[in-house]
Order: C-alpha cells, then structure tokens, then sequence
C-alpha cells in the first residue's frame, strides 16, 4: 500500500495568541512533527490542508497571520503541496483527490485540527472510500479533550485510530 500523510489545518489560530485556541495544540503539534519525519524518513509524500474562510469570520480569514499554516509544519514539509479548503472535509470543491491519486496513494494517514470538526469530515467523506484512512488521533487536538476523546471513539468505527 503506498501511504500519503495528510495535516490538515494546523494553523496559527489554533494556537495561543491566536484567534481560536484549541485544547493540547502543543502536543499535537509535537506529535505531528514526529509522524511527518518518520513520513520522510520513509519517502511517504506529506500533503498541507490548510482551510480559508469563505468571507469574515471569527478566525482563518485569508491573508491574517492567524490563517497561515503553523511554521514549525512548514519547516518540517519544506515543499510539501498545500491544498486550500473552504469546507470542513478537505476532498470538497479541492484537488486533494487527484492530488493523492497523482501520487498513487491508497492509504491515508490524518493528523490535525479540529478532531471532530475537519479530520472527522475527512475521515469519513465519501470521497476518502477508496483510501484505506488511518487517523493519527495523538496527533489532532480540538476545542476541548472530551470532544476529542469522543470524536476519536466515534471515528474508530469506520477507520484505524492508532497514535503515531
């Protein structure tokens, strides 16, 4: 099976001093970094979502340092692809289908923000079906532990949920 690792946004208002601070960004962040070198280190392709409001919003709105992916993502992915998302599942309205099919992927592994929100919708979207999609649950943070704890639960149903 030929793996693609998948952040999907890790942004800067997710953090402290951003717009809208999660839960344990600092692990996940952490986390996601480790998974990202092993990904390299074993020629797997790491593909960036990044999500921009569609119009003013509470936070991601494009062009802000808030909607910017987090620089230690970027450091780590130097010329990783960057797929831009309007929508909670991060295969609507972008090219992050073909984008995985151009690679040959046929596994997937999710790390990022919000658990319950974007990697949720991700997870599930009709078109992951073809992907056998794994979600890195230590490395994904949401608004709350709880609600990440759940989310994982819930989504360990349908996909892998192992740590990274």
């Amino acid at each position: 099976m030929t793996q693609a690792l998948v952040i999907i946004d890790v942004q800067n208002d997710y953090f402290p001093g951003g717009a809208f601070p999660l839960w344990n960004p600092e692990a996940a962040l952490a986390n996601t970094e480790k998974a990202m070198g092993q990904a390299r280190a074993q020629g797997v392709p790491v593909i960036l979502v990044q999500h921009l409001a569609d119009g003013p919003s509470p936070f991601f709105n494009e062009g802000t340092p808030g909607a910017r992916i987090h620089p230690r993502i970027l450091a780590a992915a130097p010329g990783a692809p960057v797929i831009v998302k309007r929508h909670a599942d991060a295969f609507h309205g972008t090219t992050l289908d073909r984008t995985l099919r151009d690679l040959g992927a046929t596994g997937l592994k999710l790390a990022g923000m919000m658990t319950h929100n974007c990697v949720t919708h991700t997870a599930l979207s009709r078109a992951a079906e073809p992907y056998a999609v794994t979600v890195l649950g230590d490395c994904c943070a949401t608004v709350s532990e709880i609600l990440h704890r759940v989310a994982l639960n819930a989504l360990s149903v349908r996909v892998e949920v192992p740590t990274a």
